[in-house]
């Protein structure tokens, strides 16, 4: 029994199947994205997305959708979804459909009166070409496909609407058409792998209508142009294959390429595969031989907290040191770049933010851990020791080492931390002065580097590391540590924050922590009563003023409870992470327990993979971006560690 397959109750049950996305990428920037269904309902879902550099730094949706139309004895059965305004949804496709299966490829089996067609879809690797395949399984008559492609030729932060501006012009190809709806938009090619009649009809569908935009409180209805459509006869236990794509392709070896695609999937079948495809999702290949890590989709860009976060998850954990390597040269070269003070010549957004460098450390140590101490010594040595001489000379902009030895950092008129959210311009929770896990990290940090000191026979950098780290550790406890056992969440001046946030938690996790155990103990303690959830932890505790767990409502409303309570799986990565260093393998079985709350999701929201965060407070329901390259690498993270300890005595 495949591990994600949905049966046809489901599929045929809107307020069961519209709510489960679907993602495919090309590991080259382009995706496709929308509905188990094949009913887009963001701005952001299209068959064929993909950056346009010459036009800005968003993703374009070329082809929107493509609607399939099953001929029989001059009767038609349109399989497309659309939702359009009224909540009138047509053709109503989605009736016809009799399973879905994502064991290799997304399959849907369709049953038309005796008729059984097979649509699978994939995403050619590095190209931004999407292929379709269709197989007649059974028909018991003559039997005709139409197909009616829905062209956007858009940014997917915006819509398109009927209007005299857009060309209708059209090449034949082979086997196809090539086509372009506005000036400075690549041509879009669209081929089958047999000969085919295409009829021109243009028309424009009108009000069709993305109900997710109407959630999250933004426009939602748009025009589609349809230039006409394609039809060809087919037999009982033929294939035909559809490529779209910004580049012209033989269409006699489409057949042949589909195979070659799908024999490259890793199968579905069980948790970890569905995370290890998810990890690989996040690979962006530039032509330039530059390769990042994406934050999420479908809107996030490479930002470089995330990036240094996210890397050893998505490659070490799933034993892929050699893309650990690629990405942190292009990495490593951008905040050299940063501390240097020269432009970056990398497209990795965020680096000027403060506590970047210092998970650069830690991303570092992971290595160190998964590959030796000498081989880190060899390979980032040099690069460790620079970024923390940089923070302890004091040359970032916004850190600060005080006399006390901990960072400093003003985050009072922007937003510094991973708790980003603006409203106004203005951070929502303005954490400035001394934060916790930015001098968590700091102490982690020079305790690391002293020990490649050690290491690399330089005992003068090795003292005076140590000096140092014992005088931030002493500052450390002085300072967050209150009478109740948790740490302050930051310190600045007079203003002490005293809510319960899980930004304490790296300061037991960590390698290095400036806390003894009893004080570990009683910070994870805390974690565990006020912040843990089946999803991760809180943001928030619900015992603080301003707790608000659901991530509901216009973006400004959204905003405000961003960190107000939401949980967050990669934070609860490093909770699990820290259970295990305190309690050992007593605590095996509670973490295992706490992994299936994420299993749980690998068929829901966006299917195989784990969305931004989820609401603090049952159900949990995911929110936000439906794909996030922290999460899914925090738990594949989490899933090495528990395997080492079951490994262990």
């Amino acid at each position: 029994m495949s591990y994600l397959k949905f049966e046809k109750a489901l599929m045929t049950n809107l307020q069961e199947s519209l709510p489960r996305e679907l993602l495919r990428t090309n590991r080259s920037g382009a995706y496709s994205c929308s509905t188990v269904v094949e009913c887009n309902t963001r701005k952001y879902h299209g068959l064929l997305v993909v950056p346009i550099p010459q036009l800005d730094e968003d993703n374009h949706v070329l082809l929107s959708s493509l609607d399939c139309t099953v001929v029989q004895h001059g009767a038609e059965f349109n399989l497309g979804l659309h939702k359009y305004q009224g909540n009138n949804f047509s053709p109503k496709g989605h009736k016809y459909i009799q399973e879905f299966d994502f064991a290799q490829v997304p399959t849907t089996i369709y049953r038309v009166g005796g008729v059984i067609l097979k649509k699978e879809v994939v995403f050619q690797h590095y190209v931004d070409r999407i292929l379709i395949r269709y197989t007649l399984v059974d028909a018991h008559s003559a039997t005709t496909l139409r197909f009616r492609p829905f062209l956007a030729f858009r940014s997917v932060r915006q819509f398109t609407h009927e209007n005299g501006t857009a060309s209708r012009d059209y090449h034949m190809v082979d086997n196809g058409i090539q086509t372009c709806m506005y000036a400075g938009y690549p041509d879009l090619f669209m081929q089958f792998s047999r000969k085919n009649k295409f009829v021109f009809q243009p028309d424009w569908y009108r009000g069709i209508e993305y109900p997710k935009e109407q959630e999250r409180g933004y426009a939602s209805n748009e025009d589609l142009y349809v230039p006409g459509y394609f039809e060809m006869p087919i037999r009982k236990g033929e294939s035909i294959v559809f490529a779209a794509s910004t580049s012209e392709i033989k269409t006699s070896g489409l057949k042949r390429l589909f195979e070659e695609e799908v024999n490259e999937r890793t199968p579905r079948d069980n948790f970890f595969h569905c995370l290890v495809n998810a990890a690989h999702q996040f690979h962006i290949h530039e032509k330039n031989d530059d390769r990042y890590i994406l934050a999420g989709y479908p809107w996030f860009k490479c930002r470089a907290r995330d990036t240094f976060i996210a890397l050893p998850g998505l490659t070490l954990s799933i034993e892929e040191t050699h893309y650990f390597d690629l990405v942190m040269k292009t990495a490593q070269k951008g905040l050299l770049e940063f501390i240097e003070g020269k432009p970056l010549s990398v497209h990795i957004y965020e680096m000027e933010q403060p506590d970047v460098p210092l998970w650069a450390v830690w991303c570092v140590q992971q290595y160190a851990r998964k590959e030796g101490f000498d081989k880190c010594l060899e390979n980032y040595g040099d690069f460790v020791k620079t970024v923390v001489k940089f923070i302890e000379q004091g040359k970032h902009p916004n850190l600060q080492v005080m006399e006390n030895g901990l960072l400093y950092t003003n985050g009072k008129d922007k937003a510094v931390t991973w708790m980003n959210a603006t409203v106004g311009g203005r951070p929502v929770i303005p954490r400035t002065g001394y934060i916790v896990e930015f001098n968590a990290l700091w102490y982690n940090a020079l305790k690391f580097c002293e020990h490649l000191a050690r290491l690399a026979d330089c005992p003068k950098d090795a003292k005076h590391l140590e000096k140092f780290a014992a005088k931030v550790k002493t500052s450390f406890v002085d300072t967050f540590l209150n009478d109740y056992g948790y740490l302050y969440d930051y310190v600045g001046g007079n203003v002490i924050d005293w809510n319960v946030r899980p930004n304490m938690i790296f300061a037991v996790a960590l390698d290095y922590s400036p806390l003894d155990q009893d004080q570990k103990k009683s910070v994870l303690d805390f974690c565990t009563r006020e912040l843990l959830t089946p999803k991760g932890l809180r943001s928030l505790s619900p015992k603080s003023g301003g707790y608000n767990p659901m991530y509901v409502g216009t973006q400004n409303q959204r905003d405000l409870v961003y960190h107000q309570g939401t949980a967050w799986p990669w934070l609860g990565g490093f909770y699990m992470e820290a259970c295990l260093k305190i309690y050992k393998r007593t605590r095996l079985s509670f973490i295992e327990r706490q992994l299936v709350g994420y299993e749980d999701e690998m068929i829901n929201h966006c299917v195989g993979t784990i969305p931004e965060l989820f609401d603090g407070n049952p159900p949990f329901r995911g929110r936000g971006a439906i794909s996030f390259a922290i999460n899914v690498a925090e738990i594949l993270r989490t899933l090495e560690l528990l395997e080492r300890y079951n490994f262990k005595e």
